[in-house]
């Protein structure tokens, strides 16, 4: 949610995340007075969040720090030895799994398969570090004979959605889910009458509006690591349990195809 957050309303919660001394005596006007706001507007941020109120948000907060996983977030210090750096970039990882694999819409992941399944054409957008998610499932594809074309760049984007129609399916990778050069071709696909399915961390952010199926990773930004780091792990294994659900609804076609792509690369690989 933090993206959607007003900068006023982005600090308080930063101030709020930071303190060492929250629980469940912590009051509403000690909170307020520590961000420098009104109890109110403590209040409506608590509401903006998903929460009841201030006590429901302190409660949520409360039972997340008592998580064995809370310390995962933790930024890497100058003090760290390696062993420690890969244990927090590890856990890291981890945590957004185990968040990710939480909030799966079971619903959405189905539609998903089934859209990909039944598609004449799948064509896959994403910018920088989306778009190697989207040649990896791509590739992953392939493997099973199930084909699909992967565009970076933002006019040929623009001009595969001009070509798709009904029965043909564009999937969107976007972190943040308000890259326009991926947002665009995805509304042009969507109005030339294709299916589209959105990969993204932010269920809530602007490329939502123009998906029928949104999926959804949860991975909390580092500043050192950059903002979807554990988030790009999250999306790799939500495409690799889509890729096995695919297979599954032609699980012979499937077989005979891993077979084919298989073999036909073997004598590429150096024997021992």
């Amino acid at each position: 949610m933090m993206p959607h957050l007003t900068p006023l309303e982005g600090r308080v919660v930063e101030n709020i995340l930071g303190r060492k001394n929250f629980d469940e005596t912590t009051a509403l006007k000690s909170v307020a007075d520590d961000a420098g706001v009104s109890e109110a507007m403590i209040v409506k941020i608590a509401k903006k969040l998903g929460f009841s109120g201030f006590k429901d948000f302190r409660t949520g907060l409360v039972d997340y720090h008592n998580l064995p996983t809370a310390e995962l977030h933790q930024e890497l210090s100058p003090d760290d030895t390696g062993m420690e750096i890969a244990q927090k970039v590890f856990r890291t990882s981890i945590h957004a799994l185990e968040e990710t694999l939480s909030i799966l819409d079971p619903e959405a992941f189905e539609r998903a398969a089934d859209l990909i399944f039944a598609a004449h054409q799948r064509d896959f957008y994403g910018i920088g570090g989306s778009a190697q998610i989207a040649r990896d499932v791509a590739h992953k594809f392939l493997r099973i004979g199930v084909r699909a074309s992967v565009f970076d760049d933002a006019h040929m984007m623009l001009m595969s959605a001009s070509l798709l129609g009904e029965g043909d399916v564009a999937i969107g990778f976007s972190h943040s889910g308000a890259t326009n050069a991926v947002i665009e071709p995805l509304e042009l696909a969507r109005q030339r009458g294709a299916r589209t399915i959105v990969l993204t961390n932010y269920a809530t952010s602007p490329i939502a509006q123009f998906a029928d199926v949104v999926l959804c990773s949860t991975a909390v930004g580092s500043p050192l690591l950059g903002e979807n780091a554990a988030a790009r792990i999250a999306q790799l294994l939500i495409c690799d349990a889509i890729f096995v659900a695919v297979a599954q609804r032609d699980l012979l076609a499937a077989e005979r195809n891993l077979a084919a792509t298989r073999n036909a690369v073997t004598l590429k690989r150096r024997s021992p």
